[in-house]
């Protein structure tokens, strides 16, 4: 009762289905539903505000062809000897004109043996379904009758689930496969960036669902999405198109029937939005309705869309060709056809129209198909197991009037044969394998658009041809569709706050760091002996960096010490020339060429720190500077001691100091403090000496090759005992500095030393912080730098007089008070 009360308030808000229909006695009755007619939607039915109804009266041509596919198929199996021989096929079919209710209220009827719709005999099996959405409503209602449903076009994966649907078949391949061949074509042809309209059911939400799953983690976006329902086609189509007019893609997909298809269409051209490539679903793929409309033509040019496989039906032409309403008087629907497009004609034969055209069958196939898996179906269910068999044992065949549906169901899902054109058929559960027809529409001279097959898809292989597609843009060069372009190598994503992940910014890598493909999520950084190109796509060697003698920085450390060496070389010269002056004899001569010599090899040895370092100068050089500046800092310490010596011994009762500071003496201190230096570095160089070593730590593109310290500690007592012999140097010249000579060498020894200090005292902070190379030029120009102070403050002034005031170069000047 209360299914009733429901069946009333449906169809008084919808209106009683049409009445129309067409029969076929037999001995076993299958039934068919297809949506033949529909409503026109030139005024969009809006049915809660409309007490009365839009009755069914646009004719559909093409699922006209599905209907007599269906009684072609019966036809020729009624004439087949082999299959159902003895048995009678039959056929009811009604038209559900697009509602899910009056389909509802069809298969009831069909089912249920009504005497209007099916001459009170039950089907056994429907083939219907042109929708996903009545497919699971008839599945879910019939079900518990074990009722077959095989649909010819209701393709939304939802429905190969066999625990929810278990008495659903199909002949059309499950969405899954369309929405992944619709994804790897996105994907094979670099569309990032895309749009999606969708009708808002069941076919159009989980094809899309399953489109998302596929592009998830490839870079592609969904720039919008949006929903049409037929029932108000008009303001969505309208507002899909602005939607469309409004977005930055190039590329549409459309989940959609075509009849929705073509008023978005209409839209669109109306708005002259003719710059769009648009991929196509298997509803609207072929559509001729939409390939001859010349109103759609440039916005629908290009369209690239996946198409149930085409077939071809041997035979079916000349059946078309063949009604004629004098023929078939009960058939109302051929009768509403030749009035409406074939007037008088009283045959169809070399009429080319699309109702006769056969070259390429899709969905007419499926129904055909359909029709042929419940005729083995059947006739597996009817054989006999041994018709040779006693009388006894042929209660095991079934009736053909008393064929229970369940049984039909066990037998359907078993069914593997070939088809009369030759093609292995069987069910998967609830699908078929999948197959599919890729098609592109191009330009034709007449201005309309034709359907070119380019490619197939068998199961997931997809083969595409793509030098034979004509893109949207009339070319054959592939639409850019992306919201932002692909990061180029040496670059990285990096993801806009607030936007889908396929909009981005592209950022350099950081130094250090590379990528070598194009649209890169991260760069990576280069082995520690590696270092970036200039555009920062590979990784290469690093290059061995040294101070070496060619370039400007060793050029200048080079002739800083090649011309010191020189003038101390001078100075030498001069003080040998004038040996017997006063002023070069003053304070021990001796110390003075000892001086020079030290000095000179101070120069020199700077020279050691520049080229490419190895084994035996990693050692030499710091051994070098060691025992040259201990030598230097000696004679000055040794000189400084003599001064204070003089003058102390000038006072009553110390004529005896000298006798502990006379030459041999003097030469034997200098000689002492030498040779502690040298067992200081001849113990460091045994024990740990400095070794050739690459410096990975700097980060750059240059790998530095310098002489590593083993041992800081050695470094630093070589370093800590010239110091101390430095700082002694400087305190006891510092005192005697104010003693009573007009000329006191503790001066210029006290000056000497104070920039020695100096000088090494900034080397530390500057030698621990340097880079690189720099840290060997830094030693370097601190050898210099003391160097060239010694030498200026001590023999400077002396020079001056010899050379140019040899009046003041006299005893008597000399020891002026």
């Amino acid at each position: 009762m209360g299914l009733e009360v429901v069946h009333a308030i449906v169809c008084s808000r919808w209106g009683a289905p049409g009445d129309k229909s067409l029969f076929q006695d037999g001995d076993v009755i299958i039934g068919g539903l297809f949506n033949v007619y529909y409503i026109p939607s030139a005024v969009e039915q809006v049915f809660t505000k409309m007490p009365h109804y839009q009755p069914c009266t646009g004719l559909d041509q093409e699922p006209l062809k599905y209907i007599y596919a269906m009684a072609f198929a019966v036809e020729e199996i009624n004439g087949n000897s082999t299959l159902l021989p003895g048995v009678k096929l039959g056929y009811r079919i009604l038209d559900s004109c697009s509602r899910y209710p009056w389909a509802l209220q069809g298969a009831l009827s069909l089912v249920g043996g009504d005497t209007h719709s099916s001459g009170g005999q039950p089907v056994s099996l429907l083939i219907g379904a042109a929708s996903s959405t009545t497919g699971i409503m008839m599945s879910r209602i019939l079900g518990p009758l074990s009722v077959p449903v095989i649909s010819y076009l209701a393709s939304c994966p939802c429905l190969s689930d066999r625990t929810k649907f278990p008495n659903f078949f199909r002949t059309i391949p499950s969405d899954i496969y369309q929405a992944r061949v619709m994804a790897q074509m996105a994907i094979r042809f670099h569309w990032t960036w895309m749009g999606a309209v969708i009708e808002n059911n069941d076919y159009g939400q989980l094809a899309l669902q399953v489109f998302q799953e596929e592009i998830q983690g490839k870079g592609v976006c969904l720039e919008f999405i949006a929903t049409v329902s037929r029932e108000t086609i008009v303001s969505d189509a309208r507002r899909a198109a602005l939607t469309i007019q409004a977005s930055t893609t190039r590329v549409i997909l459309i989940f959609c029937w075509y009849t929705d298809v073509r008023k978005l269409f209409l839209h669109l051209a109306k708005i002259n939005v003719t710059d769009r490539q648009f991929l196509a679903s298997e509803a609207w793929s072929t559509s001729d309705d939409l390939l001859q409309d010349l109103t759609i033509s440039k916005v629908a040019s290009g369209v690239l869309g996946v198409a149930i496989r085409s077939s071809t039906i041997p035979g079916f032409e000349n059946y078309l060709r063949s009604l004629h309403p004098s023929h078939h008087p009960d058939d109302e629907f051929l009768r509403e056809l030749w009035q409406k497009e074939f007037g008088g004609t009283e045959s169809l034969e070399g009429v080319q129209h699309p109702f006769t055209d056969t070259s390429q069958l899709r969905v007419a196939y499926n129904v055909y198909l359909a029709v042929y898996a419940a005729a083995h179906a059947l006739h597996s269910l009817l054989s006999c197991p041994n018709r040779d068999s006693p009388p006894s044992n042929k209660s095991f065949c079934s009736s053909p009037k008393h064929i229970k549906p369940i049984e039909l169901l066990q037998h359907l899902n078993k069914v593997n044969v070939t088809t009369p054109q030759g093609e292995r058929f069987y069910f998967q559960g609830a699908d078929i394998p999948a197959k599919y027809d890729l098609v592109n529409w191009q330009n034709t001279p007449e201005g309309s658009l034709k359907l070119v097959l380019i490619g197939r898809v068998d199961g997931f292989d997809l083969h595409l041809n793509e030098s034979a597609i004509q893109w949207s843009t009339g070319s054959n060069q592939v639409p850019v569709s992306v919201c932002s372009e692909s990061c180029p190598p040496g670059t990285r994503k990096a993801n806009r706050k607030g936007e889908p992940l396929c909009c981005f910014d592209c950022i350099p890598c950081a130094e250090g760091e590379i990528s070598n493909k194009t649209g890169s999520l991260h760069c990576e950084r280069c082995p520690s002996e590696f270092w970036p190109n200039v555009e920062q796509t590979a990784c290469i060697p690093r290059q061995l960096d040294f101070l070496s003698f060619n370039e400007t920085l060793g050029i200048t450390l080079t002739t800083a010490a090649v011309s010191g060496a020189a003038v101390t070389a001078a100075v030498f010269v001069v003080f040998l020339h004038y040996r017997k002056t006063p002023m070069v004899r003053a304070n021990n001569s001796e110390l003075s060429f000892l001086l020079l010599v030290s000095l000179k090899l101070c120069f020199l040895c700077s020279l050691v720190f520049i080229g490419r370092p190895s084994v035996w100068t990693c050692r030499f050089q710091q051994a070098a500077f060691g025992i040259s500046f201990v030598l230097c800092v000696s004679c000055l310490l040794v000189k400084t001691i003599v001064v204070l010596a003089v003058f102390r011994s000038a006072r009553p009762g110390a004529e005896t100091l000298m006798k502990w500071f006379g030459p041999g003496q003097q030469r034997g201190s200098v000689f002492l403090f030498t040779c502690i230096q040298v067992i200081i570095c001849a113990v460091w160089l045994s024990l740990s000496p400095p070794v050739p070593q690459r410096d990975l730590g700097f980060q750059g593109s240059k790998v530095t090759l310098e002489c590593a310290m083993a041992s800081v500690v050695g470094f630093s007592l070589v370093l800590g005992y010239i110091g101390l012999l430095a700082c002694t140097c400087l305190l006891l010249a510092f005192l005697a500095r104010k003693l009573p000579d007009n000329f006191n060498e503790a001066k210029l020894i006290t000056f000497s030393m104070l920039i020695f200090c100096a000088v090494w005292v900034a080397f530390v902070p500057a030698y621990v912080s340097s880079p690189g190379k720099y840290v060997v030029a830094v030693e370097s120009f601190a050898i210099l730098a003391s160097s060239y102070g010694l030498l200026l403050c001590i023999f400077a002034p002396k020079c001056f007089i010899i050379l140019l005031r040899p009046e003041k170069n006299s005893k008597k000047h000399l020891m002026a008070r």
